[in-house]
């Protein structure tokens, strides 16, 4: 059931329709409108859906399930009628999440104790590559992360930092999860650095959340970073289905709300602090970021493929300055949701 008194079916953009589904109906009644879903013959799919994060789209995730399922599921199930449909909005509870106090929702009122600082690659495993500079993506990873770290011990030393690695080793993707789940941590922001083959003019910083990729240079940077899991012993390449980032995205709305706003204020400084030509805040499928218990995002500072960027990255002028971005991204963060939380426990008093 779809409450409002303002909404005219006939303004709904209907998504594209799909193998298994036939139709969409909408049924209008005293209090908004029904939907059906209508699938073609044979097709078994549990249904799950939310808004987005402006409420202007109604996300549905149709998970394929056994014949056996959806009977006994339906067996315990009226059929509704939308046109003597009686639930009264205003004695309905919406499951819809107050996207603008999430973080509070997610947390429990708990502060903002504990940061995961994730660099990428290490040891066996060097990322990206500058060969005629030397220059190599594991340790512009660790040398960032380290000073993103000192900034926080010097100025919140209220924040514990965590480390999935602190040297040049390898750690496989799945560990660092662990580890950041281990620690409790609040956020995890993993740190990296961008390449494209035969181009060596691409330049400037990306920061990304997970979901769907939706750009093919966000396409690229995923399969590049989950090529990873090649240097893990019986490695071998993957990518996350549509379906699985669809299913996560619908479970872990909070999580990814928290996520997009930390990459939009880490895109902000460095496009104020460190000058950076910003490519934009983007989703796409990281292995590293997946099935995380706490907002994340992963940042790519720039290009190693161009020689400018990858002075600049390798220099302890612009690990600075860029470290500088990230931090004052954590500490606006920590800053806006350290005062809501005291906004609502007055408030609760």
């Amino acid at each position: 059931m779809i409450y409002s008194e303002e909404l005219n079916p006939r303004d709904f953009q209907q998504p594209v329709l799909v193998e298994s589904l036939s139709n969409i109906e909408f049924h209008n009644n005293d209090y908004g409108f029904g939907t059906d879903l209508i699938l073609k013959d044979n097709s078994h799919f549990r249904a799950t859906a939310y808004p987005d994060r402006t409420s202007a789209h109604l996300l549905v995730a149709l998970e394929r399930i056994p014949e056996s399922e959806a009977v006994s599921f339906s067996e315990n199930q009226d059929f509704i009628y939308w046109f003597n449909y009686q639930s009264d909005p205003d004695n309905f509870e919406l499951p819809f999440t107050d996207l603008d106090n999430t973080f509070l929702q997610l947390r429990n009122g708990q502060s903002f104790d504990v940061i995961v600082l994730d660099p990428g690659h290490g040891g066996r495993d060097p990322g990206a590559v500058n060969r005629q500079l030397r220059i190599y993506e594991k340790d512009i990873a660790l040398a960032v992360a380290r000073k993103v770290g000192e900034y926080i011990n010097q100025y919140m030393p209220e924040v514990e930092v965590v480390y999935t690695r602190d040297d040049d080793r390898f750690i496989e993707l799945e560990e660092r999860g662990r580890i950041a789940a281990k620690a409790g941590g609040d956020l995890f922001i993993s740190i990296h650095a961008n390449s494209v083959a035969n181009n060596t003019r691409a330049y400037g910083a990306e920061v990304y959340f997970l979901g769907l990729a939706r750009t093919q240079s966000a396409l690229e940077a995923m399969k590049r970073e989950n090529s990873v899991i090649e240097f893990e012993e019986g490695g071998r390449s993957i990518e996350l289905t549509e379906e699985e980032l669809l299913i996560y995205e619908l479970a872990n709305a909070g999580n990814l709300a928290i996520s997009e706003q930390v990459a939009s204020l880490i895109e902000d400084q460095f496009r104020t602090r460190a000058q950076r030509r910003s490519r934009g805040v983007k989703q796409a499928g990281f292995m590293v970021l997946w099935n995380l218990p706490m907002p994340a995002v992963l940042i790519e500072l720039g290009f190693l493929s161009n020689p400018n960027e990858a002075r600049y990255m390798a220099s302890e002028y612009g690990q600075t300055i860029l470290a500088s971005a990230i931090f004052r991204a954590i500490r606006d963060f920590k800053l806006e949701n350290d005062s809501r939380a005291k906004q609502t426990a007055s408030s609760n008093e």
